[in-house]
Protein backbone atom coordinates (compact mmCIF):
# COMPACT_ATOMS: atom_id res chain seq x y z
CA UNK A 1 0.00 0.00 0.00
CA UNK A 2 1.41 3.40 -1.18
CA UNK A 3 1.17 5.85 1.63
CA UNK A 4 2.06 9.47 -0.57
CA UNK A 5 1.76 12.90 1.42
CA UNK A 6 -1.89 13.12 0.82
CA UNK A 7 -3.21 10.05 2.48
CA UNK A 8 -1.09 10.21 5.23
CA UNK A 9 -2.12 13.66 5.41
CA UNK A 10 -5.83 12.69 5.08
CA UNK A 11 -5.71 9.92 7.93
CA UNK A 12 -4.36 12.06 10.31
CA UNK A 13 -7.14 14.72 9.46
CA UNK A 14 -9.61 12.09 10.05
CA UNK A 15 -7.79 10.65 13.62
CA UNK A 16 -7.62 14.15 15.26
CA UNK A 17 -10.95 15.50 14.55
CA UNK A 18 -12.91 11.86 15.70
CA UNK A 19 -10.64 12.11 18.72
CA UNK A 20 -11.52 15.98 19.51
CA UNK A 21 -15.11 15.45 18.86
CA UNK A 22 -15.54 12.34 21.29
CA UNK A 23 -13.96 14.96 23.97
CA UNK A 24 -15.51 18.16 22.80
CA UNK A 25 -19.13 17.57 22.32
CA UNK A 26 -21.28 20.56 22.03
CA UNK A 27 -18.61 23.33 22.58
CA UNK A 28 -17.43 25.13 19.01
CA UNK A 29 -14.91 24.09 16.69
CA UNK A 30 -12.10 26.28 15.86
CA UNK A 31 -10.83 24.70 12.37
CA UNK A 32 -7.75 25.59 10.74
CA UNK A 33 -6.73 25.38 7.17
CA UNK A 34 -3.01 25.95 6.01
CA UNK A 35 -2.03 26.40 1.90
CA UNK A 36 0.95 27.70 0.28
CA UNK A 37 -0.14 31.13 0.16
CA UNK A 38 -2.76 31.72 2.87
CA UNK A 39 -3.82 30.50 6.32
CA UNK A 40 -7.77 30.73 7.31
CA UNK A 41 -9.50 29.98 10.52
CA UNK A 42 -13.38 29.22 10.94
CA UNK A 43 -15.04 29.04 14.33
CA UNK A 44 -17.94 26.21 13.46
CA UNK A 45 -21.12 25.00 15.59
CA UNK A 46 -21.05 21.73 14.25
CA UNK A 47 -24.50 20.77 15.93
CA UNK A 48 -25.99 23.43 13.88
CA UNK A 49 -23.92 23.19 11.11
CA UNK A 50 -23.28 26.99 11.61
CA UNK A 51 -20.25 29.34 10.81
CA UNK A 52 -20.29 31.56 13.61
CA UNK A 53 -17.34 33.52 12.93
CA UNK A 54 -14.31 33.49 10.03
CA UNK A 55 -10.67 34.79 9.57
CA UNK A 56 -8.00 35.26 6.57
CA UNK A 57 -5.04 35.91 5.56
CA UNK A 58 -6.76 37.05 2.45
CA UNK A 59 -8.77 39.97 4.19
CA UNK A 60 -7.68 43.09 3.06
CA UNK A 61 -7.75 44.91 6.04
CA UNK A 62 -5.59 42.81 8.17
CA UNK A 63 -2.80 43.96 6.01
CA UNK A 64 -1.42 40.89 5.55
CA UNK A 65 -3.00 40.10 2.24
CA UNK A 66 -1.78 36.96 0.27
CA UNK A 67 1.26 35.97 3.08
CA UNK A 68 1.70 32.74 4.95
CA UNK A 69 4.39 33.33 7.81
CA UNK A 70 3.98 33.06 11.10
CA UNK A 71 3.70 36.98 12.25
CA UNK A 72 0.37 36.64 9.08
CA UNK A 73 -0.61 33.57 11.42
CA UNK A 74 -0.55 35.60 14.84
CA UNK A 75 -2.65 38.42 13.06
CA UNK A 76 -5.34 35.74 11.88
CA UNK A 77 -5.63 34.45 15.42
CA UNK A 78 -6.21 37.48 16.70
CA UNK A 79 -8.77 38.76 14.48
CA UNK A 80 -10.91 35.38 14.97
CA UNK A 81 -10.77 36.12 19.01
CA UNK A 82 -12.06 39.20 18.30
CA UNK A 83 -14.69 38.08 16.31
CA UNK A 84 -15.32 35.11 18.14
CA UNK A 85 -16.09 37.58 20.94
CA UNK A 86 -18.64 39.53 19.19
CA UNK A 87 -20.54 36.42 18.95
CA UNK A 88 -20.32 35.38 21.99
CA UNK A 89 -17.95 32.08 22.02
CA UNK A 90 -15.37 32.09 24.65
CA UNK A 91 -14.19 28.59 24.51
CA UNK A 92 -13.38 25.80 21.91
CA UNK A 93 -11.42 23.22 20.84
CA UNK A 94 -8.72 23.36 18.73
CA UNK A 95 -9.09 21.22 15.46
CA UNK A 96 -5.63 21.79 13.74
CA UNK A 97 -6.58 19.32 10.87
CA UNK A 98 -4.15 17.02 9.12
CA UNK A 99 -1.38 19.79 10.14
CA UNK A 100 1.11 19.47 13.19
CA UNK A 101 1.50 22.08 15.83
CA UNK A 102 3.82 24.00 15.12
CA UNK A 103 5.07 26.98 13.63
CA UNK A 104 2.47 29.14 11.85
CA UNK A 105 -0.36 26.57 13.65
CA UNK A 106 1.15 27.12 16.71
CA UNK A 107 1.52 30.95 16.23
CA UNK A 108 -1.96 31.33 15.27
CA UNK A 109 -3.37 28.97 18.17
CA UNK A 110 -1.23 31.13 20.90
CA UNK A 111 -2.90 34.48 19.29
CA UNK A 112 -5.87 33.56 19.53
CA UNK A 113 -5.52 32.14 23.63
CA UNK A 114 -4.07 35.47 24.05
CA UNK A 115 -7.53 37.58 22.29
CA UNK A 116 -9.18 35.44 25.27
CA UNK A 117 -10.28 32.77 23.28
CA UNK A 118 -10.40 29.62 25.59
CA UNK A 119 -9.04 26.90 23.18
Amino acid sequence: MANNKRTLFLKRRLRVRNKLRKVNAGRARLSVHRSNKNISVQLIDDVNGVTLAAASSMEKDLGIFGKNNVEAASKVGAAIAERAKKAGVTEAYFDRGGFLFHGKIKALADAAREGGLKI
